[in-house]
Order: structure tokens, then C-alpha cells, then sequence
């Protein structure tokens, strides 16, 4: 074991001491919290921050500042003390915690200004950590990433996915700090404190680890010691005791999550709180520096944008015009990243990577993952497009929730949308995708119908900063619009319009088309309808469509490759409530069978005879 000054030893107890005394007074003047869990990982955070951290305090915005993603989020309490203690901000504004003015939230998001993103979901702090390192990597930056977690939490399959993810690319500039304190919530982890199985599963994910005492001072410098000079991620799998520090928690069930009661809580301060030279020695340590470098030099905003260009007319999938949209996007803009799950030939990534290899991300089949990932990479200032097939989105859901609370600037699309796929059946059709992205809270929602706006708006979802969804579908469409066409978010195009139109047609994607075949089947017959493509789901042209609705006798059809909940449908009955105007909605309302597009759409009463039904029935009272 290599030789360290007993000062350095004593002083970083004293902080670790500190850091214990913080946790225990926030959380118990709160009444609310985890302070045992920021106990047991004391002596880990005050040997990171004051020993290994490098980072610019007064600027954490700095490129070159080392990052510190704490996985497990509801060790809050000793994050902030961490930063408090490194004079980030005044000590004394720790005694906010939980209250609702304050940026010392339960479990930390980026209104803690020394934070890059949402955590306390467990599970998912090792994959963002691990976009973090993938983009310093990728930018020639010495920083490292730190990501502490909770032994619990690897029982959760994304965590695994970081690990196999980190290990392919082979990103040594991770380090992974597990507190092993055998405590779950309700009951002992399934590992309790079995550091060689834990060691041989992230040796088998191809991790260098480093098994230690997580309370011995010495070996936490040692291991950390080790973690800079790794050739592969390195984790630290540090054995502690849940409550370290106050012998009447420490070790024991039933204090997750539990504040100590005044009592108990004095009793422990005074146990813990170093003494007066002890604190002296402690307030000696500082952050060191950032590591120097060349931090590249990024746009602030998305250009102008040289866009492709499709004849009016020419048969185009508008999965594919996403591809060529993320492509021109790249040359204007050296902040685009894509990601993929694995399916970049049916999304048409693969035109990003042909051309700018150096920034796209293969995921593989792994979508918690990848979301996680572009989190990371938004951190770094990159503008991140995750692809995958609209229905595998679905399984990283909570991963998109809290990209959301963590307000990270990152674009997904999801191809493949409703039955209009096909052949490949159910388990391939996303038909909950727009429920989902709409009930993020300040997503976009955009739904192109065609090549010209699913470029157009690729280009706005881009300089849109949160996040954004794109629905793309399979089959080929005709380009409906000029390339000097405007496709702002929140608005709406009206295609077929008369001073007769007996109701109004809402579509998006490959149902706008239906609903314009539906418009010259009715023309035949005398019946004039109001065509709208409702390519902005979310937010959606409001105003246009009660207008349309008031002028159509107050009845909108809504027609969507999608299951009803959530959908279309759902969204232009809230815009138009109160409007006196009845929407009368065509979707998927049944688990849906494999067969040809055109047999599933006629099939599940969203085609243009379907449509043509509807209005009839409309126009004759019978609906």
C-alpha cells in the first residue's frame, strides 16, 4: 500500500466526519431524507472531492472540470455538503434542503448548478456517466468521470448495459465507485457484502475493480490512486456500514430513507464532529485544478442549415429523409451526435455515420442505454439524435422521464410507427409512442408526413432545446410539399379547403395521405372536406383547429396510426374543448395482427374508405 502523510489521512477523515455531521443536521431540520446512505459513503465523497476531483469551483460550467454523477440520488444531502465543503456556496445554505425555493432538491437535477443531470431513478447514473466519458474522449479532454452508486441498484439491468457499453469503448476515463453497505430499502441486498462476486461480474463485463475497506481512508486513496492510471474503466467496490458513524442506525434495517429523530441526531453530531485543529485541518483541503487542455470551440446555435431538396411528387419514406435531414445537420453543425440501438439501417443513421463516423454512437440493443448515453453526451454541449424503432423506445421510458426533470437537450426518433409497417406484426408496430412523448412535460411532438417536412423538421427539433420527438414511418410516401415550405413548431398545414367542407380531417404521417385520397373519393360524390396534416403534435395548432371545426358544421375527424390513449385524437378534443365541436376519432382500437399496410389500415378503420365512411355518416346524422 503506497504511503500516505498521516496529516492527508486525518484531515480527509475530519472531512468525511463533516460531510456525516451535514447530512444528519439537513436531513433531520427537513424531517425528511437519507442520511444513513450519506453515511456510509462519506469517507468515499471526501476522498473523491478533496484527494481526486479536479474541477474549476466558482465555474462549473468548465469544460475541463472533472464530472461527479451521483447514481445514487438520494444520497443528495452529501453531494451538496461535498460542494458546500469545497466552497461551492455558503455552508449554511444547506440548512434549505427539500424546501421548495431551494436548488437542494430530495434527489439532485441540474438546478444545483454543480450538477449535469437528473438522478434518483437508480439504475441509470453509470449510463449517463458513461456518455459523459464517451464525449471528453471523443473531444481530446482530460477530464474524468466519478459515478457513485448504490449496491442496490445493480440489481437493475441498465446498469449492465453502462458496463458492457463503457468496456467496448473502452473508456478509461470512467470511474465507477460502488458503496456496498448491504442495506436495500426494505431489506438486505441480494449480495449483501460479497465483494468477490461482485468483483468477478465487473472483471467478466471486462472492468479493472479495486475491492476495499469504503472506510479506510488509506485504501480509498489507493484505489483512487489506481483508477487514474487504469487502460479500462475502473470501479471501486468499497464495503461500508449503512449509518457509519452512529452506532445506534449504524448497520441496521429500517432507517432507509428516515431522518434521525433530534435526539439521536445530536447525540451523533457530537460523536462526529472532529475537533477544533481536526476541522482546521480539514478546511486546508481544497478541489484541485482542472487538468489543462483545449476545450473545443462550439456554435451557441444551430446555423443555417443547406438542406436536401425532394421533388413534389417522388415516393420518399420520410424515415429515410430523417437521415439525410441528421446528415446535413452534421456538416452544418459539429455538436450533432447520433446515437442508434442497433437498427441504423432501418432509421437511416447509417447516412450520419458514413459521413461522420468520429460522432456517432452505436448503442447496440441496449435502449436504456442509449438514452442514458445521450443524456451524457448532452452534458458535454453536444446535440444528441437517439434512433431506434418507435415501439423500443417504450422500454427506456423512465430513462426519457428523467431526461425530462434533468431538462436535457436531447432528440429522439422513432421510425417504424403504427401498422403501416406491416408484415412484422404487433411487437414491431409503436402504437404508444405519441401517448408517451406527449406526457413528457415541455416535449415536442412532431410527426412529418412527408420528406420535405420530416427535413424541415429534424432542422427544428435541433434548435429546440429539450426534448424532441420525430415519428417516422416505414412505407415510402409521396413529397407533398416545395422545399421553401415553413414547418414551425406548433403550427399546422391546411392541404384541402372550401367554403363547403362538410367536417375537417385531421392526420399526421402516413394518415395524412389517407385522408387526401378520402377528399377525391368524396369529391366524386359532391362532399367537400377540410384536409389538415397535423404535423405538430405537441405543441399543436390550437387556434386553426377550432377554427376548421367552427367552419365544418363543429365536427373534426381525427384519423392516427396510433392506439387512442393519448394519441391525436386525445390531444385535438383537449385543444377544441369548450368550442362546441365534436371530434369523432379513427385509431388502432385493437391489438393489431401482421399483414400488408394497405390490409392493417383498412383493417383497423384508418384508411381512406374508413374515412370516407365516417363522413358519410357524419353528413347523414347517423354518427
Amino acid at each position: 500500500m503506497a504511503g500516505y502523510a498521516p496529516e492527508l489521512i486525518a484531515a480527509l477523515q475530519a472531512k468525511a466526519n463533516l460531510l456525516r455531521v451535514h447530512s444528519i443536521r439537513m436531513t433531520t431540520r427537513a424531517g425528511s431524507g437519507h442520511p444513513t446512505t450519506c453515511m456510509s459513503a462519506a469517507d468515499l465523497v471526501a476522498a473523491l472531492f478533496f484527494y481526486a476531483l479536479r474541477a474549476e469551483v466558482a465555474n462549473p460550467r468548465n469544460p475541463l472540470n472533472d464530472r461527479v454523477i451521483f447514481s445514487k440520488g438520494h444520497a443528495a444531502p452529501l453531494l451538496y455538503a461535498a460542494w458546500a465543503e469545497a466552497g461551492a456556496f455558503p455552508v449554511e445554505h444547506l440548512d434549505t434542503l427539500r424546501e421548495f425555493t431551494s436548488d437542494l432538491e430530495g434527489h439532485p437535477t441540474p438546478r444545483f448548478q454543480w450538477y449535469g443531470a437528473a438522478t434518483g431513478s437508480l439504475g441509470q447514473g453509470l449510463s449517463i456517466a458513461t456518455g459523459m466519458a464517451l464525449s471528453l474522449r471523443r473531444d481530446g479532454l482530460p477530464a474524468k468521470v466519478y459515478c457513485l452508486m448504490g449496491d442496490g441498484e445493480t440489481a437493475e439491468g441498465a446498469v449492465w448495459e453502462a458496463a458492457a457499453f463503457a468496456c467496448h469503448y473502452n473508456l478509461s476515463n470512467l470511474i465507477a465507485i460502488v458503496d456496498v453497505n448491504r442495506q436495500g430499502q426494505s431489506q438486505p441486498t441480494m449480495l449483501q457484502h460479497d465483494l468477490a462476486t461482485y468483483q468477478r461480474r465487473w472483471e467478466a463485463f471486462g472492468w479493472q475493480t479495486a475491492a476495499i475497506d469504503g472506510h479506510d481512508i488509506a485504501q480509498i486513496l489507493e484505489a483512487l490512486d489506481a483508477a487514474q492510471q487504469a487502460e479500462r474503466p475502473f470501479v471501486i467496490l468499497a464495503r461500508t456500514l449503512k449509518g457509519k458513524g452512529a452506532p445506534q442506525v449504524e448497520d441496521r434495517e429500517g432507517w432507509h430513507g428516515k431522518p434521525l429523530p433530534p435526539d439521536l441526531a445530536e447525540q451523533a453530531i457530537n460523536a462526529l464532529t472532529p475537533a477544533p485543529e481536526r476541522i482546521a485541518q480539514a478546511s486546508s483541503l481544497q478541489v484541485q485544478p482542472p487538468r489543462t487542455g483545449d476545450a473545443p470551440a462550439y456554435l451557441s446555435e444551430v446555423p443555417q442549415v443547406s438542406l436536401p431538396t425532394y421533388a413534389i411528387g417522388a415516393q420518399v419514406a420520410t424515415r429515410e429523409a430523417y437521415g439525410d435531414a441528421l446528415t446535413a445537420l452534421g456538416h452544418a453543425d459539429a455538436r450533432i451526435y447520433a446515437l442508434d440501438g442497433d437498427v441504423k439501417n432501418s432509421t437511416f443513421s447509417e447516412k450520419f455515420l458514413k459521413a461522420f463516423p468520429e460522432r456517432f454512437v452505436e448503442c447496440f440493443i441496449a435502449e436504456q442505454q442509449m438514452v442514458g448515453a445521450a443524456v451524457g453526451v448532452a452534458e458535454c454541449g453536444k446535440i444528441p439524435f437517439a434512433s431506434s424503432f418507435a415501439c423500443f423506445l417504450t422500454r427506456a421510458f423512465d430513462f426519457i422521464r428523467m431526461a425530462a426533470i434533468g431538462n436535457a437537450n436531447v432528440k429522439f426518433c422513432g421510425s417504424h410507427a403504427g401498422v403501416s409497417i406491416g408484415e412484422d406484426g404487433p411487437s414491431q408496430m409503436g402504437l404508444e409512442d405519441l401517448a408517451m412523448f406527449r406526457a413528457i412535460p415541455n416535449s415536442v411532438v412532431l410527426y412529418p408526413s412527408d420528406a420535405t417536412s420530416t427535413v424541415k423538421l429534424v432542422e427544428q427539433a435541433a434548435r429546440y432545446y429539450g426534448i424532441a420527438y420525430l415519428r417516422t414511418t416505414r412505407p415510402k410516401t409521396p413529397v407533398l410539399y416545395a422545399s421553401d415550405e415553413a414547418f414551425p413548431i406548433g403550427g399546422c398545414k391546411i392541404l384541402r379547403e372550401s367554403p363547403d367542407d362538410v367536417v375537417t380531417v385531421v392526420g399526421a404521417g402516413v394518415t395524412l395521405h389517407e385522408a387526401l385520397k378520402a377528399y377525391e373519393l368524396l369529391q366524386q360524390e359532391g362532399v367537400a372536406i377540410r384536409v389538415v396534416d397535423l404535423y405538430s403534435v405537441k405543441p399543436l395548432d390550437a387556434p386553426t383547429l377550432v377554427r376548421c371545426g367552427q367552419q365544418t358544421n363543429g365536427v373534426i375527424i381525427t384519423v392516427e396510426d396510433h392506439y387512442p390513449e393519448g394519441g391525436i385524437g386525445e390531444a385535438v378534443a383537449a385543444a377544441v374543448n369548450g368550442y362546441g365541436i365534436r371530434v369523432h376519432a379513427l385509431a388502432v382500437r385493437e391489438i393489431p395482427r401482421s399483414g400488408k399496410p394497405e390490409t392493417l389500415l383498412e383493417a383497423y378503420g384508418i384508411s381512406a374508405r374508413a374515412i370516407v365512411e365516417a363522413v358519410r355518416a357524419i353528413a347523414q346524422g347517423t354518427d
